[in-house]
């Protein structure tokens, strides 16, 4: 089979690769839709690949895409038919750890005791070919209600989006400001309005702005044509900021204007992989009892009840998608994606 490898340097090689075959407690999936998210661009533009953003060394060339969406085409011994049938319409939580520690076994392997084993797309071999094997337990239905590409969306960017909005604790009363416009931004900008809650979106590019609004904010603001961003944000609260924010850009600006931005017992939350923050501590967090929230990704249980709410209500996530590409329009896919400027992107292997 043919898969994509990130070489660096924002170059991208089509290789060839055996097709798996799956071992005890393992199935392989046939990919129908593995999304491109924007950490995917780390790997894309870095020379280190993911020993670059701490994920430990590999060693020969991996098949990358973290946002697995497929049928189980194969099963491997030891797997019962409750983790997996041949023909069934799955979504794949994107690492292995252990299985059994406190974390793994309650679906958060990427907290695994014993350290990640497996992050698929960046040390473990991923979604961006038309086969890809992985443990039975990594696996979470997709509901028939979707498609294979909203499933990819829920599997990483949409998913991150809505772990954070519970992490945060969004309420229908309240208003959120959404910094950065890209995948999991957007998906956050489409649940909180869904949720009721009033959102504030933020960013840089007029494009993903425009997309924003498309997708139920209700205030728009570019920090790039705004003089103080924090201020801007009081101005739409009546003054005293938003109930909560979230920062889906890495931004380090953005990041302490996400922080700043928020009432007095507001909530910040980190999505946004890498880079940095500096804040005045006091003034910024202390003083005014304001909670800062860490969110990596979500649970496997977390991903299926994602799933479910979009799947009840009704939520068209392929408006997500504003291209599709084949495997072997990976190279052209990439290069559009790395300006950052369209919406997201998803490969279709199969």
């Amino acid at each position: 089979m043919k898969g994509v490898v990130f070489s660096g340097n924002r170059k991208l090689e089509i290789l060839d690769f055996p097709d798996p075959t799956p071992g005890p407690g393992e199935v392989v999936l046939e990919i129908k839709a593995s999304g491109m998210c924007g950490s995917d661009l780390k790997f894309y533009r870095a020379v280190g690949g993911a020993a670059s953003l701490g994920l430990g060394a590999t060693s020969g060339p991996l098949i990358a895409g973290h946002e697995p969406c497929g049928v189980v085409a194969a099963v491997g011994p030891g797997v019962s038919p409750r983790q997996a049938k041949v023909g069934q319409r799955v979504m794949q939580h994107h690492y292995r750890g252990c299985g059994v520690c406190e974390h793994c076994s309650t679906g958060w392997m990427q907290l695994c005791v014993d350290g990640v084993a497996e992050v698929y797309g960046a040390t473990g071999h991923g979604a961006h070919a038309r086969y890809m094997k992985c443990p039975a337990r990594t696996l979470v239905p997709l509901p028939d209600e979707l498609s294979f590409s909203a499933g990819a969306a829920i599997s990483c960017g949409t998913g991150t989006a809505w772990g954070a909005l519970h992490r945060l604790g969004l309420t229908a009363d309240q208003t959120i400001a959404v910094f950065g416009q890209g995948p999991v931004g957007l998906s956050a900008t489409l649940l909180a309005s869904q949720m009721g809650a009033r959102v504030i979106a933020l960013d840089t590019n007029d494009e993903r702005l425009a997309r924003a609004r498309d997708f139920g904010a209700h205030e728009l603001v570019n920090p790039a044509k705004t003089e103080d961003v924090v201020q801007a944000i009081r101005a739409l609260t009546h003054g005293r900021g938003a109930h909560a924010s979230m920062d889906a850009s890495s931004s380090p600006a953005a990041r302490a204007q996400a922080v700043r931005c928020v009432r007095t017992w507001g909530k910040a939350c980190f999505v946004g992989e890498g880079d940095s923050v500096t804040l005045d501590v006091s003034p910024d967090l202390l003083r005014r009892q304001v909670t800062l929230i860490g969110s990596w990704t979500f649970s496997t249980v977390g991903q299926a009840a994602c799933a479910e709410y979009v799947a009840d209500r009704g939520i068209d996530l392929d408006r997500l998608f504003t291209h599709q590409w084949r495997l072997d329009q990976a190279e052209e896919a990439y290069r559009l994606f790395d300006q950052q400027s369209s919406g997201k992107g998803v490969i279709l292997p199969s």
